[in-house]
């Protein structure tokens, strides 16, 4: 290394020798935090801006400072800056081209902050930005489910209990569930995002600094809430990594169960749905197959979110304060995390537009499961008997139908009578799979009228 490349480093004159070459590509992060530019350029602007305003540079200084700054956007945009390794991050990247452009202005940007505070800041920043489009891309996906709801809310669905037929739903019903799980989801980015809206820099690299800055004023000029008021906290703190990661664990878990029932219902066993070819691929043996890769690599997605998880809370529990080399380590499974999940979350508002719902298929499977059984035990309560013998005489009806193997619904009435005098001909519409589902009208229960003014409610809880 030459001695002018010695230079660039930013601490090096306090060093005899240059860092070796392994040394440098094992520390370096130019190759994977260069998507922090444009937040660590708008820090920088909202940073420069407050030093003028307290006298700390001159009105030219940051003149020549938004100068530099929209010339290296436009080079970035381009495609036609030079990342360097040798100036080992994002940060020291973008203040030398600066300075290479500006001069003296750009040596004067760093005054008052640290790399400490200052890659806190952008990593706020930049998921500032992607939980925002994360919280789109699941009102999309839940728009979906809601549209598939609409339009099969009146449709049988076996609901299933350790994956044995229990009870009928409507396939609505069912969809409305996940709209539910990704609501909280939604809900949980955006508290998530109270806490990553919080300004670091002004911290320094510890323990803040001599300089008269206006914090409060960076802070309203990017947008944040507040600032993080003790500065060991606010250079070590990746709670908030923590967190979202956290949160877009828990999406992709319910991505991940969702993916689950796809296949399943996928499969010739079931037969219940038919996912668009789109999203499907086939065999390279088997002429007849159409495999649904998409929910079954999601599926497989999520354990590598959850592995991001794990990673940052094992990254940070052993660290002392303040800021340690190790923190390095949270950019990469962060910004693994959120790529994955969103890239899951816009395949998937597409994919469920395009599932096309078996009914026929659906009802005889509800059928072969005595699905009913219940209504009739609910039917005999209805008619004086205590439940748990309801229970037990519903269970010899089934054990009967079972031997004859028909559906409950298919015994005569004398046959029924049998089990309980009580048993009349209404008992049949009971049995129905259409009257078991519209009995169940109680809030949060499987009537069709009730998939339909949830799914208004979930709609107007969209719009809003």
């Amino acid at each position: 290394m030459s001695q002018l490349e010695h230079k660039s480093q930013a601490w090096s004159a306090l060093f005899s020798e240059p860092m070796s070459d392994l040394v440098k590509r094992y520390t370096a992060s130019v190759g994977f935090d260069q998507r922090l530019w444009r937040a660590d350029i708008q820090g920088s602007l909202a940073h420069a801006a407050m030093l003028q305003r307290q006298g700390i540079i001159g009105a030219e200084d940051l003149a020549d400072i938004r100068r530099g700054m929209a010339r290296i956007t436009q080079e970035i945009e381009a495609g036609q800056f030079e990342w360097k390794l040798d100036l080992e991050d994002v940060h020291l990247n973008v203040e030398a081209r600066l300075t290479q452009l500006v001069g003296d202005a750009g040596k004067r940007l760093h005054t008052g902050r640290s790399r400490n505070d200052q890659v806190a800041t952008d990593v706020r920043l930049w998921l500032r930005g992607e939980i925002d489009g994360l919280s789109a891309l699941l009102r999309e996906l839940q728009s979906a489910l809601l549209d598939l709801a609409e339009q099969n809310a009146d449709v049988v669905l076996p609901g299933f209990t350790h994956l044995q037929v229990a009870q009928p739903v409507s396939f609505g019903h069912h969809m409305l569930a996940y709209v539910e799980m990704f609501g909280r989801d939604a809900e949980r980015l955006a508290d998530v995002r109270k806490r990553v809206n919080r300004l670091p820099l002004g911290a320094a690299a510890l323990a803040g600094t001599s300089y008269p800055l206006d914090r409060q004023s960076v802070a309203r000029e990017l947008g944040m809430d507040g600032i993080c008021h003790n500065s060991l906290d606010a250079v070590s703190d990746r709670d908030f990594a923590i967190e979202f990661t956290a949160a877009a664990t828990l999406a992709m878990v319910h991505v991940s169960r969702l993916s689950e029932e796809l296949v399943l219902w996928m499969s010739q066993n079931f037969g219940f749905i038919r996912i668009a070819d789109r999203f499907t691929t086939g065999s390279s043996i088997m002429p007849q197959k159409k495999n649904p890769d998409v929910p079954e690599l999601a599926r497989g997605k999520t354990g590598r979110v959850a592995g991001h998880l794990v990673a940052l809370v094992t990254l940070m529990k052993g660290q002392p304060l303040a800021y340690n080399k190790d923190n390095q380590e949270d950019k990469e499974p962060l910004f693994d995390t959120v790529d994955t999940l969103r890239d899951t979350l816009r395949i998937f508002a597409e994919m469920m537009r395009g599932i096309t719902v078996n009914r026929d298929a659906m009802e005889a499977a509800a059928r072969r499961g005595f699905a009913t059984a219940t209504d009739l035990a609910d039917y005999l309560v209805k008619k004086g008997l205590p439940f748990r013998d309801a229970h037990e005489v519903v269970a010899h009806a089934v054990k009967a139908a079972q031997q004859q193997g028909c559906d409950l619904s298919e015994l005569p009435l004398p046959a029924l009578q049998a089990f309980d005098g009580r048993i009349e001909q209404d008992v049949y519409e009971v049995l129905s799979l259409r009257g078991s589902l519209e009995a169940r009208r109680v809030a949060g229960g499987t009537a069709p009228d009730n998939v339909r003014a949830e799914i208004a409610r979930h709609r107007a809880l969209l719009a809003g």
